[in-house]
């Protein structure tokens, strides 16, 4: 199996931090997005839609979108569970993730495209006031968050998963995206410095 990869990207970071949390490593090839590697005729083979990640596997077959590579790796090495132990904590996970993905990470992306000048030949048209509607977005819900997180550890519960892996993904794209998170969200604070802290966080 092997792995595209672009190191600055909040999605494919997803999958690298999946997999360090799994002990799992691969090799990896590289697509440059600043130099719109993944618009090449030779990434289009791989995925049509020209997005990274994607994961080769050794059949041949590409599985891309970074939760489903992530749900692979999760059949292949169940421990530890990042997508929950039972029907309950799946489904729970499932929820915070979808939640996470819809309404933090997506609008942070958002406000990043049609804001960022290295966006310009990615996303025509860029539309400034969109990104300047989806900034709010983004620190509403981190305000959610931290009341949430007032009453557990983690996003989605008491164990670190797949939905924490996204909300520091998007957390950390902010700062390119230009939002700033307000000082009073403790518990949004606590939560980001012990995941930031975790090894996976740097993968």
């Amino acid at each position: 199996m092997k792995l595209y990869d672009s190191p600055h990207a909040p999605n494919p970071r997803r999958v690298r931090m999946f997999l360090a949390e799994k002990g799992v490593s691969l090799p990896t090839v590289s697509v440059d997005l600043g130099k719109l590697e993944q618009k090449s005729a030779d990434f289009a083979a791989v995925n049509p839609l020209r997005r990274t990640p994607a994961l080769e596997l050794d059949s041949g077959e590409i599985l891309t979108e970074s939760v489903a590579i992530c749900r692979y790796f999760e059949e292949l090495y169940p421990e530890p569970p990042l997508f929950g132990h039972d029907a309950l904590e799946r489904a729970r996970v499932e929820m915070w993730q979808r939640r996470v993905e819809l309404q933090f990470f997506a609008p942070i992306t958002h406000a990043f495209r049609h804001s960022h000048p290295a966006m310009r030949e990615m996303e025509q048209p860029q539309i400034a006031q969109w990104a300047e509607v989806n900034k709010p977005r983004a620190v509403d819900f981190a305000r959610f968050l931290d009341a949430e997180l007032a009453l557990r550890p983690f996003i989605a519960g008491d164990a670190f998963t797949i939905a924490d892996i996204t909300a520091l993904a998007a957390a950390d794209f902010a700062k390119p995206a230009r939002i700033v998170f307000p000082d009073e969200l403790t518990n949004f604070a606590r939560w980001r410095a012990e995941v930031s802290s975790r090894p996976s966080a740097a993968a």
